[in-house]
């Protein structure tokens, strides 16, 4: 039979709680700043990696999710987030954040120096591991979804 919690697994878990907001903060940080080592140091360099960005299939270990990276980044002269949403889960050494991207973004605009602004909105699922003491991204999912309202 399980113990009740006491203040002490509160303390815990809102702690835990609070860094992994730190770590997904870090995560879109590296995403806007289009930093590699940053988002590098993010993530779980394993073949448990797993990223999912939109309209692309689901690449899996470290060398393909950071791939994926680099191509995003080259290709992206500028990224926004304002993230709405957020709910933070925390079970042991596994977190998961439910998100909502909000992103403004600057696209090649097909022309010499010019470039195009536009807004679209993702829904993000991070997964996070504890290991060693430290939490690692270890699974990101992104779904584009619709701005207007359902039915």
């Amino acid at each position: 039979m399980a113990r009740p919690p006491d203040a002490r697994d509160t303390v815990r878990v809102d702690s835990a709680v609070e860094e992994v907001a730190a770590f997904n903060a870090a995560f879109y940080a590296a995403f806007e700043a289009r930093d590699l080592d940053a988002m590098s140091s993010v993530w779980e360099h394993s073949d448990r990696s797993t990223v999912t960005h939109p309209g692309w299939p689901t690449l899996r270990g470290w060398a393909r999710v950071l791939g994926s990276w680099e191509a995003i980044f080259s290709g992206t002269p500028y990224i926004q987030f304002v993230l709405t949403d957020e709910h933070v889960h925390v079970v042991g050494d596994v977190a998961w954040i439910t998100v909502d991207e909000n992103i403004l973004q600057a696209t090649d605009g097909g022309g010499a120096d010019t470039e195009e602004l536009s807004g679209s909105s993702v829904a993000a699922l991070n997964v996070f591991t504890r290991e060693g003491g430290s939490w690692c991204m270890v699974a990101h999912h992104g779904s584009p979804v619709s701005i207007a309202e359902p039915g």
